[in-house]
């Protein structure tokens, strides 16, 4: 099976970086007391512990994590494990976890490895868990999202991860997205971002991959795929991830009962020259690892057309020099991408006249 991360205790993780030094921190479940209460689980929720690990990845998330970390704690099924992956954040929100929320497992990373490596070694600890649930410190779930994505889990099972329906935080009204979609010429898009919530978008239905802002994947599928490219750092991750999972023959589940309210680069910054960066240098990278032939040579000009378009879009908008620096990157990649791409491809069971029907066509963001 393909292997992308960076650490392998159970053989899943390729161990071709330095190895980072961690503090565990597990304590105790919190008692009821009324000093606390936002953070006491629910009577029924103590007896409806499932096989689930709830994961969130933090850095410098301040008062988002703690306000993230209260919405776990009035979850209607309650998970067997919460995971908080500090990357070496530096405004305390990691004394925050420890003080106000002793059921969470709080892993301590000496240095920000990133979304992708964070997320790779909290999967492998939850190993008591058949599924894993990645929530983003400005993900805020309703009491009911992991209800809803479990019971969609147990009632679909041809389905192997599920999405979230996602409202943005600041403006309710709208929907954040429902999913993501992946183009033809490799651009991706969340599927129905900005769009009226009412109305829209409320009946279960497939999607390419989810969002990993609030997403649920079957912890064997996950590792099976070989986890979150460690490579990425941040951002297209899920996108690669659900990709690779497509051509291992894994579906993707909308779940519109599975809400979440979202902020959305609340931290890194919309727009910022790091997720602009990060982001198109990780779209050339997840079309020349996934795409199988013989549609990676037909959609090859449609893909050439949209960087181009993409580095003329940024050089007027004020970023030249970021979205040079990130293709450039992205070609001095290629060498260990095309590397990669031969394992996904050689390992692959979806067959590409399968994957067509998933993929978007048309330039419609909604």
């Amino acid at each position: 099976m393909p292997v992308f991360g960076t650490r392998r205790p159970q053989r899943r993780f390729a161990a071709n970086k330095p190895q980072i030094s961690c503090r565990f921190d597990s304590l105790a479940r919190p008692s009821h007391s009324h000093a606390n209460p936002q953070n006491v689980m629910p009577d029924n929720a103590a007896t409806s512990r499932v096989s689930v690990a709830v994961i969130i990845v933090n850095w410098n998330a301040g008062e988002l994590l703690v306000r993230c970390l209260s919405a776990v704690s009035r979850q209607t099924v309650q998970p067997k494990q919460i995971f908080v992956v500090d990357n070496a954040s530096s405004d305390g929100s990691c004394d925050a976890v420890a003080s106000h929320f002793p059921d969470v497992t709080l892993i301590r990373l000496d240095q920000n490895t990133g979304f992708a490596a964070a997320n790779n070694l909290a999967v492998q600890r939850a190993d008591g868990c058949e599924w894993v649930a990645l929530l983003n410190p400005d993900a805020f779930p309703e009491s009911t999202w992991l209800e809803e994505l479990l019971t969609a889990a147990k009632n679909r099972p041809e389905y192997t991860f599920f999405g979230s329906r996602m409202l943005m935080a600041d403006a309710p009204d709208r929907l954040d997205g429902v999913g993501d979609v992946y183009h033809v010429s490799g651009l991706v898009w969340r599927e129905g971002h900005g769009a009226p919530a009412a109305g829209n978008y409320l009946v279960e239905r497939e999607i390419f991959s989810p969002c990993a802002a609030a997403a649920l994947y079957r912890r064997d599928a996950f590792l099976d795929a070989g986890g979150f490219d460690e490579n990425y750092f941040c951002y297209v991750e899920d996108v690669d991830l659900g990709f690779r999972l497509r051509l291992l023959g894994h579906r993707c589940l909308y779940v519109p009962q599975a809400i979440v309210a979202h902020k959305g680069a609340a931290i890194t910054g919309k727009h910022s020259d790091f997720s602009v960066y990060h982001g198109h240098r990780n779209l050339t990278w997840t079309y020349i690892k996934n795409m199988p032939s013989p549609w990676i040579w037909v959609f090859l000009p449609i893909h050439l057309a949209a960087g181009l378009a993409t580095i003329v879009w940024f050089a007027l908008t004020g970023a030249a020099k970021t979205i040079f620096r990130a293709k450039l990157d992205a070609i001095k990649g290629l060498p260990e991408v095309l590397k990669k791409r031969r394992v996904i491809q050689a390992s692959r069971i979806h067959g590409s006249g399968l994957l067509i029907s998933i993929l978007r066509f048309g330039v419609s963001r909604r």
